[in-house]
C-alpha cells in the first residue's frame, strides 16, 4: 500500500487488458486474477494492468518484451477509512440508523464531487486511494445530515466521527387534542420556504429531522390539515395535528 510497505496477501483483483483497442474503441479484457501475486504468460506487446483493493485502485501500462521473465511492482498508495456517528450531545447513533456517502476531491463536468461509495455503514473499513474525501452522513430517513472533509493517508487507518444535530419527531392526526391517531393519513413535511423534506403514510409516522421550523400537512379523507412546528437538536417530540 506504500512504497516501503509489506505486500498485500489477499483481497486484490487484477485485470489485464490488451492495450490495443477493440471494436468498441476500448482495451480488451484478457484475464482477471484474484491471487495476491499472479504469474502470467503473455505474448510480447503492450498491456494495461489494473489492480483493485477495495475502492483503492491503480492502473498502469506494461510492456512485455520477447524472451525472459519480468516482474512488475505496483504501489497502491492507499489507506483505510472507518466512520462512526454520534448525536450532538455525544450519544452514539445506532448503526442501522445512519449511512455515509463518500465523495472524492475530483469534480465532474458540472463541478460536483465524484461519488466513490454510497450507503457505507458505521464501523466498516473502506479501502481508498490516499487523498482528501468529503463524507456525508445521513441520520434517519429525512434531512439530518452531517458533512466533513477527511484525509486518507497511505498505509494508515483514518477514523472519523461525524456529529449529527437531529430531533426524532412522531406525527399524529387527531379529532381533538390528546385524541387517538387517525389511520390512513398522508403526511408531508416541508421547510418554511416550501421545500419538501419527507413524505409518508400512516397513523403515527416517526422521522428524524434537522433542527428548525417546519410545516406539516396531514391529508385524510380528502381534506388537508396543517401545523407549524419547531424542533431542537436532541429532542424527542410528538406533533399533533388537530382535524378541524
Amino acid at each position: 500500500m506504500t512504497q516501503d510497505g509489506h505486500s498485500i496477501e489477499q483481497g486484490l483483483v487484477w485485470r489485464i487488458y490488451d492495450a490495443r483497442p477493440g471494436p468498441d474503441g476500448k482495451p480488451r479484457l484478457i484475464a482477471t486474477h484474484r491471487e495476491a501475486s499472479p504469474q502470467l504468460r503473455l505474448d510480447p506487446g503492450d498491456y494495461v494492468v489494473s489492480v483493485a483493493f477495495g475502492r483503492a485502485h491503480l492502473t498502469r501500462k506494461v510492456t512485455v518484451s520477447p524472451g525472459g521473465a519480468a516482474q512488475e511492482r505496483f504501489v497502491l498508495n492507499a489507506g483505510g477509512l472507518r466512520l462512526t456517528a454520534v448525536l450532538a450531545n455525544g450519544e452514539p447513533v445506532t448503526d442501522r440508523a445512519v449511512a455515509f456517502d463518500i465523495f472524492s476531491d475530483e469534480r465532474d463536468q458540472y463541478g460536483q464531487r465524484m461519488r466513490v461509495m454510497s450507503a457505507v455503514r458505521p464501523g466498516v473499513i473502506v479501502r481508498l486511494n490516499a487523498g482528501i474525501y468529503n463524507v456525508v452522513g445521513t441520520y434517519g430517513d429525512a434531512n439530518a445530515v452531517a458533512r466533513a472533509d477527511v484525509t486518507v493517508e497511505a498505509g494508515k487507518l483514518t477514523e472519523a466521527t461525524l456529529s449529527h444535530a437531529a430531533a426524532k419527531v412522531t406525527f399524529k392526526l387527531v379529532a381533538r387534542p390528546g385524541g387517538d391517531a387517525i389511520a390512513d393519513t398522508q403526511w408531508s413535511i416541508a421547510t418554511q420556504r416550501g421545500e419538501t423534506v419527507k413524505e409518508s403514510v400512516g397513523a403515527l409516522p416517526t422521522h428524524v429531522l434537522a433542527p428548525g421550523t417546519y410545516v406539516v400537512s396531514a391529508r385524510n379523507a380528502g381534506e388537508v390539515f396543517q401545523r407549524l412546528f419547531t424542533v431542537q437538536a436532541g429532542e424527542t417530540a410528538q406533533v399533533e395535528v388537530v382535524r378541524r
